[in-house]
């Protein structure tokens, strides 16, 4: 089958590439790049550097393509709230110039990650029955998506499966970006032998899910009749540990012996977030395999392998108010 993949030079699009790759299929992808990293794309990716909002360079792209997946976006929830132009025209405009094109060029599905940012404040574990009630510029980005994704599909008869990943870890994800990856931040600061910077009281809760127990639903949707026009959450519903129960589990895994610094909460931020699973698990099998630990080890032998980072303050921060962390008001990474 021949796949078009949108963010295959990040984290969850390079790893889904591969994976799909590794099934047999041809992968064309595109990257802005403003987050992607070439030596993440895996051998074989016909590859194009291009954003996802050129709609008609896109849908040149898609001519003989089956599938599409849609996993580019710019994953800044906390930092929507002070670049929401930025973060929301890069999930709104994006998506529906891809879903355009892919409708256009005659697809027969199309797979959007979207994210549990589209729950907000509900109750936990977040299930997919819910009325979503996002709390900031991209979980409204991310469900305006959808919306747009489910009336194109059912007006033009393309079937669509929309995943809802959450707080994905492992190898390749960007760790120098200094809005966005908690686990990635604290172990490029660790490593670096900097105390790591915990927003809040830290016992604001998550559930933090391996790339491959992402990878792996994502790979079924492509052909699962039962995933056919549902909403489908993926990710691990047992293992729900707060900020610093994140830290104490990087201090294990590092040996790391000092303390965190703990500045003042991020506005808007949902202290409780964890999808239920029962879905995943009823339609496509799902059954996460890699506890924590073990993903949190492969994040600290990526990051030894590529060598640490200076971060890079890369984005612009359009609404500078009392509200904004000093850590990037003042670029304390740096």
């Amino acid at each position: 089958m021949r796949i078009f993949l949108t963010g295959v030079a990040g984290f969850l699009g390079s790893h889904l590439a591969e994976r799909l790759k590794d099934l047999g299929h041809e992968i064309v992808g595109i990257d802005s790049m403003i987050g992607g990293d070439q030596r993440n794309i895996p051998d074989g990716v016909d590859f194009y550097q291009c954003d996802c909002r050129d709609r008609s360079t896109v849908q040149n792209l898609l001519s003989g393509c089956d599938v599409v997946y849609h996993c580019a976006a710019l994953a800044y929830e906390g930092l929507s709230i002070f670049s929401p132009h930025l973060v929301t025209r890069s999930i709104v405009d994006a998506s529906a110039s891809v879903f355009s094109a892919a409708i256009a060029s005659g697809v027969k599905r199309i797979i959007f990650c979207s994210s549990m940012a589209r729950y907000g404040r509900n109750s936990v574990p977040f299930q997919e029955s819910y009325i979503p009630a996002p709390q900031d510029p991209y979980g409204i980005a991310k469900l305006a998506a959808e919306q747009l994704l489910k009336n194109m599909c059912e007006v033009h008869g393309v079937e669509y499966v929309i995943a809802v990943p959450h707080n994905i870890i492992g190898p390749r994800q960007k760790y120098n970006d200094p809005y966005r990856n908690v686990a990635s931040i604290m172990t490029n600061l660790i490593l670096q032998g900097r105390r790591p910077i915990i927003y809040g009281d830290g016992n604001q809760r998550r559930c933090f899910s391996f790339i491959q127990d992402c990878v792996e639903p994502l790979a079924l949707m492509l052909e699962a009749k039962s995933a056919t026009n549902e909403v489908i959450n993926i990710g691990p519903d047992d293992e729900f540990i707060s900020i610093n129960q994140l830290f104490e589990k990087l201090r294990q895994v590092t040996g790391y012996n000092g303390k965190p610094i703990h500045m003042p909460d991020r506005p808007q931020e949902v202290k409780e977030a964890n999808c239920a699973s029962d879905k995943a698990k009823r339609l496509l099998g799902y059954e996460p395999k890699t506890k924590i630990q073990t993903g949190l080890k492969s994040i600290v032998d990526h990051i030894q392998e590529r060598g640490t980072q200076q971060f890079e303050y890369h984005l612009e921060l359009e609404i500078d108010s009392d509200l904004m962390p000093n850590t990037w008001r003042n670029k304390s990474f740096s």
